[in-house]
């Protein structure tokens, strides 16, 4: 997953989403915390938390992707926890929309 000057990476594996890919989601800055955006379709229901640290990648709805750029905590009925970035999520905190290319990494060869 990658965003302008910034390469990240997803830990937990989603068939769903990765149906999906590559996509480009136009996200937006929400309560100073996160960046949120919409992927093209839902993905199934899958279990829920509502703590969560800066850098996780998560689903609000069945499809509103969320990036959290600071750690806190979400009223029930919680996120589903898609991963993680691998790098400094920080690079989300700025005002603004983002567009984010979520695409499957090459692996090493």
């Amino acid at each position: 997953m990658g965003q302008g000057d910034g390469h990240f990476g997803r830990q937990r594996r989603n068939t769903a989403l990765v149906k999906q890919l590559p996509v480009s989601i136009e996200m937006h800055d929400h309560l100073r915390q996160e960046k949120t955006g919409g992927l093209p379709a839902g993905l199934p229901q899958a279990p829920r938390q509502q703590d969560f640290s800066a850098g996780t990648l998560g689903l609000w709805g069945p499809d509103h992707f969320v990036i959290y750029y600071r750690r806190g905590r979400v009223p029930p009925p919680g996120i589903v926890i898609l991963g993680k970035v691998d790098g400094d999520a920080a690079i989300f905190d700025r005002p603004g929309p983002v567009k984010v290319l979520v695409a499957r990494a090459s692996r090493p060869e």
